[in-house]
């Protein structure tokens, strides 16, 4: 039998067909041996009953004695007690009429104009899954045009309020943190408010809450008088938030359907629900996974969506599954240093760029290739003989497939029939339940991250040093080096630390810091002007 037929047959035998939410898993070409699905049969269903238990409210993140509950936001039926069902149910109905009340101006910015953007500030779940929406589904009858302010860098702060530039005034802005002490959106939230301010503006007239009751930012808000509060629970971590307030308010006031969204991910969390384990593509997903990487990380997933508008889909993946699966114990305590490392292009884009080395370079991941079968709303040119631009798109698609699997590549195919916001419900949906089966697989914990804690206690740690290397300049008034501060300042370890703060310093002049020259680095002194 040729390989073409072998291929074929794989495909049948193989294929994950889920016609209720338009999706197919094509894993034809991944090269896991008879028997594997057998093999990992018990392993699977322990999984499903975890999952089982996670959804009935159990104690999922163990760390912070939490429950893990964001497949309740789009069935809150499934909420373990009524409090929180009505909680989820008020939330959304809440997001509609404040939306509707935007778009139809009852809401008005202070100089009375509508409200025409939305400035979304956030920082990881609270950016990616709302960016990741809003780019995926923007048109050009959008209500409001979404902007984001997701990074505590300057530049890129003034680069979006020159964007905005005179909108300012009819730019409503969504400030998103759990806690309201995050410092990159602390950070941005400060720096918007100072641009409201100079431009004359009251930013409490165009500032929106969505946060934790009775957090930081709550309590400003509140304060303050702010036009709306949205609610954030404990039990709906950051990276899977994108169905909470966190996604569904910004994904309203651009004018895209939250229903539908909802509705998407509803749906794809039933089909995956099934304990019937070829018929569960999230299931099947995840033992791809566990299969290509011998459960332990050693190759990476590129995701190569086959779609411009899927092109932030591997970001908002990075995420949701490295902050999931990257840990370094096990539920038993014992170091095994797991992880999925996640990294992607769009096709055909990725034709041009590394797809030379993932077809002949080191052979360290497998593909998940993304096909979206309708190519645009109404007809399309020809743009040669009979052939659309669509056509070339699928041919590259294909071409690349074959070209990968030719050299003992493997990959696996995802096929939706469009982008709409049910399909990218179902797309969220459908990675959420893969990651938590697949964490289920290796025995970790998927719903907690302490290393992303960790770096943020040790940038606190640079801040604080930051500080006192500033208070000793100020009663010195003299050229010192960085070695000589780290002495006077009893941290004579952390001297790399001390230079990397001061020429930091140095090179922004509003920070009053002036760096000499030398041949050495170590010779280098530093002073504060005046």
């Amino acid at each position: 039998m040729n390989k073409d037929a072998i291929l074929w047959n794989r495909y049948q035998e193989y294929l994950c067909h889920c016609p209720e939410i338009g999706l197919t898993l094509d894993i034809s070409r991944m090269k896991f041996p008879d028997g594997y699905f057998t093999q990992m049969d018990a392993a699977i269903q322990g999984a499903f009953s975890e999952m089982h238990e996670l959804e009935r409210g159990g104690i999922a993140n163990r760390d912070e004695g939490r429950m893990v509950g964001h497949y309740w936001l789009r069935n809150p039926a499934l909420s373990p007690s009524s409090d929180i069902k009505q909680e989820i149910e008020a939330a959304i109905e809440k997001i509609m009429v404040f939306s509707s009340k935007i778009h139809a101006g009852a809401i008005t910015a202070q100089n009375r104009s509508p409200f025409k953007n939305v400035l979304i500030i956030g920082i990881g779940g609270s950016a990616l899954g709302p960016q990741f929406v809003s780019d995926a589904l923007a048109s050009s009858t959008d209500r409001m045009k979404a902007y984001f302010l997701d990074n505590t860098d300057p530049d890129g702060i003034d680069k979006v309020f020159a964007e905005l530039g005179a909108t300012l005034s009819q730019t409503l802005a969504l400030v998103i943190s759990k806690s309201g002490s995050t410092k990159e959106t602390r950070n941005g939230m400060l720096e918007t408010k100072a641009a409201y301010q100079q431009a004359g503006l009251d930013f409490s007239r165009h500032a929106v809450a969505v946060t934790g009751a009775g957090s930081e930012l709550d309590r400003l808000a509140q304060n303050e008088a702010w036009l709306e509060r949205f609610p954030m629970w404990d039990w709906v971590g950051g990276r899977t938030s994108v169905t909470s307030a966190v996604g569904l308010l910004p994904a309203a006031l651009q004018g895209i359907n939250i229903k539908a969204l909802l509705e998407g991910a509803k749906a794809c969390d039933t089909a995956t629900s099934r304990r019937d384990t070829m018929s569960n593509p999230a299931a099947v997903m995840a033992l791809m996974w566990h299969y290509a990487t011998g459960g332990h990380g050693t190759k990476d997933l590129v995701m190569l969506p086959y779609k411009d508008r899927l092109l932030l889909f591997s970001r908002y993946l990075q995420q949701l599954i490295m902050e999931s699966i990257g840990k370094e114990l096990d539920r038993d305590g014992a170091t095994v240093n797991q992880g999925l490392t996640v990294y992607g292009n769009k096709g055909s884009t990725d034709q041009h760029a590394y797809v030379q080395q993932l077809r002949e370079g080191v052979a360290n991941f497998f593909v998940t290739f993304i096909e979206v079968l309708k190519d645009r709303e109404g007809s399309s040119l020809r743009v040669e003989e009979g052939i659309t631009s669509g056509d070339f798109l699928f041919g590259f698609f294909q071409g690349t497939r074959t070209a990968l699997y030719e050299n003992g590549r493997e990959s696996m195919t995802l096929t939706i029939n469009r982008i709409d916001a049910y399909t990218i419900g179902v797309l969220i949906a459908l990675f959420e339940r893969a990651v938590g089966f697949y964490a289920s697989l290796i025995n970790i914990n998927a719903y907690h991250q302490p290393g992303v804690e960790a770096g943020k206690k040790a940038a606190g740690t640079v801040i604080a040093l930051q500080t006192s290397v500033m208070e000793l300049l100020q009663e010195e008034q003299r050229g010192m080096t960085a070695e000589t501060i780290a002495a006077r300042l009893g941290k004579p370890d952390q001297v790399e630390m001390v230079f990397a703060i001061l020429r930091h310093l140095a090179a922004n002049q509003d920070r009053g810091i002036i760096q000499s020259s030398a041949d050495r680095m170590a010779e280098v002194t530093f002073r504060i002007v005046g």
